[in-house]
């Protein structure tokens, strides 16, 4: 029952991840491909139907994490409370900057909003990537199953670290790379014209320095921690997780070069689950790692609900995945489709 719990926790992070992905790379390159009023208003109309649903799968995550490994919603959400109140403000800026661009008619309120908007997305990417930095790496857990971090200390992911040390910042820089990738890809998906071509100029080179990060990414995380290659040598079926990656990141330079923007989102979205599947693989059974001593790691075992709760809740959970994925689908269904500059109204 635990290990199931570890899926569909993964599950809901990495359908967050890939989802709201896309929105945040709509933000990261919202300054950069769209030009005027009219061309961020086409960005904007991209993801408007949607962005606000994507992040419910954060909530949804968060809860189900809650419910199912407790120990770790405590310990995790004390230990990173101050880039958690980050987080959390970011999102706020972010939605906010959505829903107040268009409600005057200045350009100053709308660049400035527009720049809430960019600059909120490129540090959340960058935060949600160090965190899984952290998680990775490891945290100084104590006898109790709690840790404190400060944001930096002397930047080096071993002794007395911090939230951001070299490691972590690097996979900030992955994440915000990936994300932008994925939002690029999405947004060459949805438009048309001078923003369909800049954001598949854009796709193309972040395609290339996501394959070059990825290597420097694998090279430095064996460095730091080895044993994470134990699950695949225990079980062979999770080489499929670096498959995927490869794939992926070929299928996006290829479809990127065919120009078929919608194969090419498809690829960068796979390389996105590969990636967090991968991780979460290689960290099983584990859910936060001790670099204070092994023993005090925080795993499925020891952080979660009682089995009891655990049966009950896999049937409301399963009724509410049902729910949204149907509402999901019909979401998406119902705004397929290119967006125009032209259009009028909405976002």
């Amino acid at each position: 029952m635990e290990t199931l719990w570890f899926i569909l926790v993964a599950f809901m992070l990495t359908a967050y991840v890939v989802l709201d992905g896309f929105d945040l790379g709509a933000g990261i390159l919202h300054l950069f491909v769209a030009r005027n009023d009219g061309e961020r208003r086409a960005v904007l109309r991209a993801i408007g139907p949607v962005w606000d649903g994507n992040e419910v799968w954060l909530l949804a995550a968060g809860g189900t994490l809650y419910f199912a490994f407790p120990q770790l919603y405590s310990s995790s959400f004390s230990g990173f409370y101050l880039p958690l109140m980050i987080v959390l403000w970011l999102l706020m800026l972010r939605g906010v900057s959505i829903e107040l661009r268009n409600h005057v008619g200045n350009s100053l309120w709308q660049s400035f909003f527009d720049s809430v908007f960019a600059w909120s997305s490129l540090l959340l990417a960058v935060f949600f990537g160090a965190a899984l930095g952290n998680v990775i790496r490891g945290v100084p857990l104590d006898s109790e199953g709690y840790f404190f971090e400060p944001l930096w200390t002397t930047f080096r992911p071993n002794g007395n670290t911090g939230i951001l040390d070299w490691y972590t910042v690097m996979a900030g820089v992955v994440a915000l790379v990936a994300l932008t990738a994925q939002g690029a890809n999405y947004i060459a998906a949805k438009t048309e014209g001078y923003v369909n071509i800049r954001t598949r100029a854009v796709a193309w080179k972040a395609g290339w320095a996501l394959l070059i990060l990825t290597a420097a990414s694998l090279i430095a995380t064996l460095s730091l921690r080895p044993e994470l290659v134990s699950n695949y040598r225990d079980r062979k079926w999770g080489v499929v997780f670096p498959i995927m990656v490869v794939s992926a990141l070929a299928g996006m330079l290829y479809y990127r070069r065919k120009e078929d923007d919608l194969r090419a989102f498809l690829s960068s979205s796979g390389f996105l689950i590969g990636m967090l599947g991968g991780a979460g693989f290689a960290l099983y059974p584990k859910l936060l790692p001790a670099t204070t001593e092994d023993a005090r790691s925080l795993d499925i075992y020891n952080c979660a609900a009682g089995r009891y709760g655990l049966g009950v809740g896999l049937i409301w959970w399963s009724a509410g995945i049902a729910l949204a994925l149907g509402y999901f689908v019909y979401l998406f269904r119902s705004f397929r489709g290119k967006v125009s500059i032209d259009e009028e109204g909405g976002y």
